[in-house]
């Protein structure tokens, strides 16, 4: 078969799902894959696709795409392409009409959201019967897609994701990384917690506000900065009729100098370096790959104790916390500010975990098995 895979993904939106095939396709080239790319005309998906070198073919709405079905296929004949990977549920309508108007077609799908409620109904049934293999990102959301799919456990198969954990490791001297913390408003001396993500309901940041405030009240002698890194705006991803929310609650809990908002940034895993502490409380993360990027920097990380950071996270790695404890939270916090050499060792740990099991590489050396897989069901 060619080794050439066509990514479908008709969002207009611009999240981890909407990052993932710009992601992947330099690892898919380097392992010997030739990608290809289905977006929407003018999205940020669509600028995503030729920022990592493929020219999109774009349609101006998802509805278009179907009406314009023949289009599609005759762009997959031209180009030679075998195998379409869809990463949003809605694309699937499209992906199953290609493949049932072209059998040979080998259809995949990857669950990055978590499905949240039964899909068995007849045009269920008949897109995902079309559907080659579903990757489910974690075993989390694998056990809801096999409760919620019309499909058999073997067409159901956990993919973690994965990152290139180079750009992790250290490169800052210590002269650098002291003048990234001072531009981040970071006191000499402070123990550095950041909080990385889209700043929108859900992530977490108003139970991490609230176990900083406790974490104020249980170690009034503690020197320690909070850095709340996303973006600040609509455009950058972010809500912000939550942002304000997240300020005015900064307020009045007298701590707008001890939290410093970073606002979007290209440079994270430079801003890793300057961080002691790394926190993802997200109440219900699917996979978690903030999590990993900060494994891989070597942070010592405390993480939800619900959806997938669990199989991340364990004692040896970082800290686990329910989700909408500030109590545990707290004295999560407490314990890794004050042990140093316990942050290290949970920091190299967490990224011999990343380089073991989470690699980009590994990742997409397990998406080319799929996709040149012949006769599987």
């Amino acid at each position: 078969m060619s080794h050439k895979v066509l990514h479908i993904c008709l969002s207009s939106g611009w999240g981890g799902l909407e990052m993932y095939p710009s992601r992947i396709i330099p690892e898919l080239k380097r392992q010997g894959w030739q990608s290809h790319g289905l977006a929407l005309a003018g999205s940020r998906v669509a600028a995503s696709f030729r920022e990592a070198g493929v020219e999109p073919l774009v349609m101006p709405s998802r509805g278009r795409a179907l009406l314009v079905v023949w289009r599609v296929l005759a762009y997959l004949k031209a180009h030679g392409i075998g195998v379409v990977h869809c990463h949003k549920s809605s694309d699937l309508r499209l992906g199953a009409l290609l493949a049932s108007l072209r059998p040979s077609l080998r259809l995949f799908f990857t669950d990055h959201m978590g499905v949240t409620r039964p899909k068995k109904d007849l045009y269920h049934r008949w897109a995902y019967g079309r559907v080659t293999r579903l990757f489910a990102i974690s075993e989390a959301t694998r056990q809801r897609n096999l409760a919620a799919f019309p499909l058999p456990p073997e067409r159901i198969r956990r993919l973690y994701l994965g990152i290139d954990p180079a750009p992790y490791a250290l490169r800052l001297d210590e002269q650098g990384r002291a003048a990234l913390r001072g531009e981040l408003g970071m006191p000499e001396g402070a123990v550095a917690i950041g909080l990385p993500g889209r700043l929108t309901p859900g992530k977490g940041q108003e139970v991490w506000i609230e176990a900083l405030a406790r974490l104020a009240e249980i170690r009034p002698d503690l020197a320690w900065q909070g850095v709340l890194i996303g973006g600040l705006t609509a455009e950058e991803g972010s809500n912000e009729a939550y942002v304000a929310r997240l300020r005015q609650r900064l307020a009045e809990l007298g701590l707008e100098a001890l939290v410093t908002l970073a606002g979007f940034r290209r440079d994270l895993p430079r801003l890793f370096e300057a961080l002691d502490i790394v926190c993802v409380p997200s109440r219900n993360e699917a996979f978690g790959l903030t999590v990993i990027e900060a494994m891989a920097a070597g942070k010592a990380v405390i993480g939800s104790d619900s959806g997938a950071i669990p199989e991340l996270l364990d004692g040896e790695t970082g800290r686990l916390a329910a989700p909408n404890d500030t109590s545990a939270w707290a004295a999560a916090l407490a314990e890794l500010a004050d042990d140093a050499e316990l942050r290290q060792r949970l920091g190299q740990a967490a990224r011999a975990r990343v380089l073991a099991d989470f690699t980009l590489a590994a990742h997409v050396a397990s998406l080319i098995e799929e996709y040149s897989a012949q006769g599987s069901s």
